[in-house]
């Protein structure tokens, strides 16, 4: 639903009769930001007393992180295969062979919905750590995705804010930015909980002034510009966002090559217009769904994959000479079961696999130390055991994206690099 902030809650009519003076009273100020609530509106409503807060241009070397999060629990052993008897014997139906494998190496081939991923791969920007999981053992949607977005080895094992947000906190710039984070997505993901330099949206282009009634924005302009006191400078800052979304049009961005017509492909594309815009987003946070594949996973993760890669790649593409300052991190809260099931699926399980790509990622190689499929290798109740705690790679993200100690993002963690960046 487009975002209109021309009539919000009957506001429209409130300002029409305003008399921007320096005797406005800060509650109608304040009134106005609430009454505006959503957006970048809302996130300054809701920090009244940050000073200074507006839209600034980014740097040219401001490194960009973009967590993508694959609901459901993706059947690593499918996406990157091992060539291993025992996976043959443990998935006589949904072991894939002949061409629907793309070798990577000696070992470990793609699943063949990957192709779109396979020259970035070869290139050497696109590294896979294999075998790699939290410490959560519940096998429980909710308690692992809770443990890996909140940084933890398990859910409820520490602090209540996510891992993103406490990046962004512990690597706060002087001057604040509201489109610092962008969740792209209906809801805050539990990874930006407690950033208060982060906002949810569904679509940029919604968040703009329409711009049919200058008369409108001249007020609003008014109002806000004059006065110190916090409701005042967020309101003035809240109008540079607008400003600035209004200038560059993200509704008329042409990325250089066609995205699916997916939610992801959307969201991605639109992650490429706030960077190529260079206006200071430093994170962003994405989810795709649809990889609890209990029943039937051939079908279903070959439609994921396909859409997964396809949109990757295109967002690759497009960034262009911007992927020397972007890293993509592709995580799931846990793979699946290492023997089929009744249902030609896979039951919820333990290591799966994470994918990082960009312009500055040592790539070409799949990273972890391979835990083997035997009988004796499995993890009770038969699960792929996990050799790398799924930290390592996300510490070596935030380091390499400015923080000078992620272990701090990370409560007990002790650095481990694998060597990705």
């Amino acid at each position: 639903m487009s975002n209109d902030w021309r009539s919000c809650d009957g506001y429209r009519e409130a300002l029409a009769a305003a008399t921007p003076a320096d005797s406005m009273a800060s509650v109608s100020r304040r009134g106005l930001l609430v009454g505006l609530g959503m957006g970048a509106v809302g996130w300054l409503a809701a920090n009244p007393t940050l000073a200074q807060i507006a839209v600034r241009p980014g740097s040219r070397n401001q490194r960009v992180l973009v967590v993508v999060f694959l609901r459901g629990g993706m059947d690593g052993l499918n996406v990157v295969v091992p060539k291993e008897d025992a996976y043959y014997r443990l998935r006589p139906s949904l072991g894939l062979k002949g061409k629907s494998l793309l070798p990577l190496d000696d070992f470990y081939s793609f699943n063949a919905k990957l192709a779109p991923l396979l020259p970035i791969y070869r290139d050497g920007r696109l590294a896979l750590i294999h075998a790699v999981g939290s410490n959560d053992h519940s096998h429980s949607h909710f308690e692992a995705m809770s443990a890996m977005e909140h940084g933890l080895p398990q859910a409820g094992s520490g602090t209540a804010s996510g891992w993103l947000a406490r990046h962004l906190e512990s690597t706060r710039a002087d001057t604040s930015n509201p489109l610092r984070a962008v969740a792209l997505g209906s809801t805050m993901p539990d990874s930006l909980r407690g950033a208060s330099q982060a906002i949810a949206i569904e679509s940029v282009a919604d968040y703009r002034l329409t711009a049919d009634d200058p008369e409108f924005r001249k007020t609003l302009g008014d109002l806000y510009g004059n006065g110190k006191d916090p409701y005042t400078e967020a309101g003035h800052a809240t109008l540079e966002v607008l400003d600035t979304l209004n200038r560059l049009n993200p509704a008329a961005y042409r990325p250089s090559v066609r995205y699916p017509k997916t939610d992801v492909a959307n969201a991605l594309q639109q992650v490429a217009f706030l960077i190529k815009a260079n206006i200071g987003v430093e994170v962003a946070a994405l989810d795709k769904g649809g990889w609890d594949t209990h029943v039937a996973e051939a079908q279903w993760l070959d439609a994921n994959l396909d859409d997964l890669a396809q949109s990757l790649a295109a967002f690759y593409t497009d960034l262009g000479g911007e992927t020397a300052r972007t890293t993509v991190v592709v995580q799931t809260e846990f793979g699946r079961r290492a023997a089929e099931n009744s249902g030609l699926g896979t039951d919820h399980g333990r290591g799966s696999v994470m994918f990082m790509l960009g312009g500055e990622v040592r790539g070409g190689k799949v990273y972890g130390e391979w835990p083997g499929l035997e009988p004796n290798q499995l993890e009770d109740p038969g699960d792929l055991r996990v050799t790398t705690d799924y930290r390592r790679p996300l510490a070596e993200a935030l380091r390499h994206c400015g923080n000078p100690n992620p272990s701090a993002v990370f409560p007990g963690f002790v650095e481990q690099p694998l060597g990705l960046l």
